[in-house]
């Protein structure tokens, strides 16, 4: 069939002028990202392959092949794997139509500024974060064709691009199955760090260094070599006088079942840029090895930042071995949602190699796995909040509003993930506290753990409702992030200290004789204040559960607060943004009696002030309490005229 020619979108075009010109400093990684694509496509079909028996694809020698041209200045990498339709060439390869493509360019235009700040790893990390590490490529070759037929298809297809805004794409009917890479390379140039890639030791270092672990043999082919040639190792040829054997060039060792002592962190973190894309280090690497009845070898990696979708519950899981054997890229039941962001590999010894996802819910030895694997990640995370505090913290600030998700969906779990967690608090500002830490800094005769949800930590820390609090001492947790609003009810105490919201039910407080005293000055000032509380909420009934006096504000005239079972503002906000129908619920508003301004509304109430007067001062106050805890009166055109109208008659 007659090539077709396309253009390259707009993007794909900045994109592409980025890698033709070299935004990387360490050009070798385009090796390292086509073999990775090249050991993808092998765990697809080898998994297909299992699923489908009528697939008809050979598995019993599958293989990655590098094959280099001195003479041509050609470098194909090939594999034998799962391959591409037509419509899958179109759509990942010749488009570059992914929704994050934009989006990786202007990080990369930011990465590169960083880079020539004096931070290039910045940019290099990006290559494997939105999945465009093909492209690549272009960085050290003037042309790119590839070649490929998908498993179980009769054609294939060839696409080629020289990365200048242009791409063809034909139909192939003679075609292998797998994908070949073929690489025109660019001319040598070591000042740019572009180096002979037709080279066998550069090939091997590459390897040796990036992609050493992979499960499938990677076979070195030198084109043109003389036959019946020696291998390096001194080995003879295939016997019968065509081409030697090629050369394996990588180790194909399992980490996981390798000693500790045997490992480099270097080789661990370059199997965690394989399996998650990321290309920084992982901030932790957990190793589980488990013999017995039920033996396994696990290796997990705990992420520096967020994958795309974490926050969203964009599942994604750890790579499941059964003896070496790859058979499922994402297995979602070895790991609980709240623990979606660890990356690694689990390899079993006593599983079947054709299990599905629907056997996987129910076998015990996975659920066996997940507990093991859940309570070893959450004791991980304990030890490291000791040990290295930096990097706790640096892990809590990213994954720390997941993490706290099991609170609410693992109660079998939820001690030791309590256990692990940290929670901002007024006693640093800066540091994070455990909630045993604040058990032990409790002042004497303190009953509850007390805290307020909000959408910031200034909006929570300016609250009137930490005013009483703030005047006594007393530490109050300082919880805003969403997933906040719901663990709180669904944690009912720890060590025997009740969660308490601040901004929820009375709030009395320090020891008995301090509690009796104010309840004896509060019924004096109820008598006091009785017209007033009664008026107030018979004129704001529509709006207000009832008007009381506060035990909790020293600074503001009023607070709104809800009932102690009552929800919280913040979290019915968050169930109907997710689409849930929830009743309107009246709060309290409460007034400070020891405030010139309510003192103020009492005396003119008492003298018999006109009613509209009084009417609009007891809006102002409701109103004003709503914006100072961040939200609005019910009216806003109506209360912002109340208020010019009584700053005009203070003029």
């Amino acid at each position: 069939m007659t090539a077709e020619t396309f253009e390259f979108q707009v993007e794909a075009s900045r994109l592409l002028r980025m890698m033709v010109h070299s935004i990387y400093s360490n050009k070798d990684v385009f090796l390292r990202e086509l073999v990775s694509n090249a050991s993808d496509a092998l765990d697809k079909l080898r998994i297909e392959a299992l699923r489908d028996d009528s697939l008809g694809a050979d598995v019993s020698d599958l293989h990655i092949e590098i094959e280099t041209d001195k003479d041509a200045r050609t470098l194909t990498v090939r594999d034998n794997g799962i391959g591409m339709s037509r419509e899958e060439v179109v759509g990942l390869i010749g488009t570059i139509a992914k929704s994050g493509t934009a989006e990786f360019v202007r990080k990369l235009e930011e990465a590169q500024k960083a880079g020539e700040a004096g931070n290039p790893a910045s940019a290099e990390a990006l290559i494997g974060q939105f999945g465009v590490g093909f492209y690549s490529a272009f960085m050290v070759a003037d042309e790119v064709t590839l070649l490929t037929r998908r498993a179980g298809e009769e054609s294939g297809t060839r696409w080629t691009s020289t990365g200048e805004g242009t791409y063809t794409i034909e139909t192939v009917d003679d075609a292998p199955q797998g994908t070949s890479v073929i690489l025109k390379l660019k001319p040598e140039d070591t000042d740019d760090r572009l180096f002979d890639y037709t080279a066998p030791w550069k090939i091997r270092e590459i390897v040796k260094r990036y992609s050493d672990f992979i499960t499938w043999p990677i076979r070195l082919v030198e084109a043109g070599a003389e036959e019946g040639a020696k291998s390096e190792d001194g080995d003879g040829g295939s016997g019968d006088g065509g081409k030697p054997e090629p050369e394996a060039i990588n180790s194909r060792k399992a980490l996981w079942a390798r000693p500790r002592g045997e490992v480099s962190d270097e080789e661990y973190h370059e199997l965690y840029r394989h399996i998650s894309h990321d290309w920084t280090d992982p901030l932790e690497t957990i190793r589980v090895q488990a013999e017995g009845t039920f033996e396994y070898q696990a290796l997990l990696f705990l992420p520096a930042r967020p994958p795309q979708g974490v926050l969203s519950q964009d599942r994604r899981g750890v790579q499941l071995y059964v003896k070496r054997v790859l058979i499922m890229e994402e297995c979602e039941e070895l790991v609980p949602t709240y623990l979606r962001f660890v990356k690694g590999v689990v390899d079993a010894q006593d599983l079947s190699l054709n299990i599905s996802r629907e056997i996987l819910q129910q076998d015990r030895h996975i659920q066996l796995m997940r507990r093991r694997l859940a309570k070893k990640v959450l004791s991980t995370l304990k030890e490291m909040r000791t040990a290295r505090p930096e990097k706790y913290a640096d892990f809590w600030r990213e994954f720390g509003a997941v993490v706290k998700e099991g609170l609410i969906n693992d109660p079998d779990n939820r001690d030791a993930i309590l256990a692990a967690s940290s929670f901002a608090s007024t006693h640093d500002a800066e540091r994070t506290t455990t909630l045993q830490e604040y058990v032990e800094r409790m002042k004497e005769g303190q009953e509850h753990i007390y805290y307020l949800t909000g959408p910031s930590r200034s909006a929570v820390e300016s609250s009137p409702h930490m005013e009483a609090f703030r005047d006594k001492g007393l530490e109050v947790l300082v919880l805003t992030d969403p997933v906040d609003e719901v663990w709180v009810d669904a944690v009912p105490d720890f060590q025997g200290k009740k969660l308490l919201s601040i901004a929820k039910g009375e709030a009395e407080l320090g020891n008995e004789e301090e509690k009796e005293r104010a309840r004896e000055e509060r019924e004096r000032q109820r008598e006091e204040y009785a017209g007033l509380l009664e008026w107030m909420t018979e004129r704001l009934g529509d709006e207000v559960k009832e008007v009381r006096l506060s035990s909790r504000l020293t600074v503001s005239p009023a607070c709104v607060v809800s009932d102690s079972d009552d929800m919280t503002p913040g979290l019915r906000s968050m169930l109907r943004a997710m689409g849930q129908e929830m009743p309107e619920s009246k709060r309290i508003l409460e007034i400070n009696p020891d405030h010139p301004l309510i003192t103020g509304l009492r005396k003119a109430h008492a003298d018999g002030a006109s009613a509209p007067d009084l009417d609009g001062m007891a809006e102002l106050v409701h109103g004003m309490a709503l914006l100072a805890e961040g939200g609005l009166p019910g009216d806003p055109a109506r209360f912002t005229r109340l208020m010019a109208e009584r700053l005009e008659r203070s003029l």
